[in-house]
């Protein structure tokens, strides 16, 4: 299979952890064009040697395809890659912290970082952990980043949380049991 489809959407999938991997594989199995962005170089790499960081059954395999098919790719540069997308995932880590509390400081730095290199309409949507107000968060972080800029381009922010089980993932994204988008 080629990466052909012209009415495919071009997708950008900001972590390449366990869900940023396994959406932006499953996506580019389904024929749309997807970068898969990190800003750890040497997981990069490593994605770009074939090595998957993760084990996940089926995974490797639609791995292998996307890339074969120039329908998946992997990179660290966000200018290009946010530029280039339609709609960008935001995959990142939100670990628990002591307090009780999830750490939100890497979504917010993608979230600057998408809204300091968009160039036009983009739809946002967060699979990250976050709680209640998060989405209000991202629409004014990327506000912001847009007015220091002086542009202003529309945009739409939309949860979609993900529930994934580890050795069902990929299963589990092709034929999910329930889909919340908010």
């Amino acid at each position: 299979m080629m990466c052909v489809n012209r009415e495919a959407k071009r997708l950008l999938v900001v972590g390449t952890g366990y869900v940023g991997l396994v959406i932006g594989a499953c996506f580019a199995n389904k024929g749309h064009r997807v970068v898969c962005l990190d800003i750890d170089q040497k997981k990069i790499d490593q994605l770009n040697r074939g090595i998957i960081p993760i084990y996940e059954p089926g995974l490797e395999a639609l791995v292998v395809q996307g890339r074969r098919s120039g329908c998946l790719s992997f990179e660290t540069d966000y200018a290009s890659t946010v530029e280039a997308a339609d709609i960008c995932f935001l995959a990142v880590d939100t670990p628990f912290r002591s307090e009780g509390f999830l750490d939100k400081t890497a979504l917010h730095s993608a979230v600057r970082s998408i809204g300091k290199y968009m160039n036009g309409p983009k739809i946002i949507v967060n699979k990250s952990t976050a709680p209640v107000g998060t989405i209000q968060e991202i629409d004014q972080i990327i506000k912001t980043q847009l007015k220091k800029r002086q542009v202003a381009f529309t945009f739409q922010v939309v949860s979609n949380p993900e529930f994934l089980r580890e050795g069902q993932a990929v299963e589990g994204f092709s034929h999910p049991d329930r889909v919340i988008i908010g």
